[in-house]
């Protein structure tokens, strides 16, 4: 596994391409922070994309029936496997931490099988 911190100039266009390895994953998200304490925001939600939008410097992590939407982020961190990305670190201009990780559904083999 490797570990980086994104440049502020790529954060958009790393998700842009990461969009569809990111199809059919499922997300945790969880916050963190001094006056939050630590909060679970998304178990093994199905993800749907993740985008960065410059203009009004959000990031949001769409999710099925939920977008967690991360204003004015100062950091971003990846981890990234053999299968692709597995999670991300998100600083907000508060320093709350989010932290996202990335799963894939386990496939169970059909019935009878």
């Amino acid at each position: 596994m490797t570990s980086r911190v994104l440049a502020r100039s790529e954060w958009h266009s790393f998700f842009e391409r990461m969009a569809k390895a990111l199809q059919g994953k499922r997300a945790d998200v969880e916050v963190t922070g001094i006056h939050l304490g630590d909060q679970i925001q998304a178990k093994s939600v199905p993800l749907l994309g993740i985008t960065f939008d410059h203009k009004d410097d959000l990031l949001e992590i769409a999710m099925e029936g939920l977008d967690h939407l991360i204003h004015k982020p100062t950091s971003i961190a990846v981890l990234e496997s053999a299968d692709g990305l597995s999670a991300l670190e998100i600083v907000d201009a508060d320093q709350n931490r989010q932290i996202v990780t990335l799963v894939s559904p386990v496939r169970l083999p059909p019935p009878g099988e």
